[in-house]
């Protein structure tokens, strides 16, 4: 049995590992539109997972990102927003990818409504703009990539 000095220097270790291992895994790009497809295939490679989660104000870039993603996971398709579709599906040789845009959803019921859960237990890549009302449902591993733009429209992306 761990004393309770020991437990105590458990728990800071623990700690500390994990904050380590979170500021680890974060990917910092600042980018222009021009640097796009670089900066997908970059997320990419750095990405452990195939939820992808995009915080960003209206208008940072989320679904110009996400074309540019689509696109170096080798899909040929027109990629659209998924505005009033709620989610758009594309496919690769190999993949099957899902893009959603939850802005307009008023609460976490509408989620029920269009199956959003069965989604989420495939194996494709998902990438999420405005994911806030799914925080619940959202149990497996994401990436969370939040964009800022500065005043001459370059972007700052960090991942984790």
């Amino acid at each position: 049995m761990l004393s309770l000095c020991n437990k105590e220097s458990f728990k800071i270790k623990f700690l500390l590992f994990r904050i380590y291992y979170y500021f680890r895994q974060m990917l910092e790009i600042e980018y222009t539109l021009k640097d796009i497809d670089k900066v997908a295939k970059q997320i990419l490679k750095y990405a452990t997972f195939k939820t992808f989660l995009f915080k960003a104000e209206m208008g940072a870039g989320k679904t110009t990102l996400i074309k540019a993603l689509i696109k170096a996971l080798g899909c040929k398709d027109v990629v659209r927003s998924p505005t009033f579709s709620l989610v758009n599906e594309y496919k690769t040789n190999n993949e099957t990818i899902f893009h959603f845009d939850l802005y307009r959803l008023e609460n976490e019921n509408e989620l029920y409504d269009f199956g959003f859960e069965d989604y989420l237990h495939t194996n494709a890549y998902i990438f999420i703009e405005w994911p806030e009302i799914a925080t619940l449902l959202l149990t497996k591993k994401t990436h969370t990539l939040s964009i800022t733009t500065s005043l001459n429209n370059d972007r700052f992306l960090k991942m984790c």
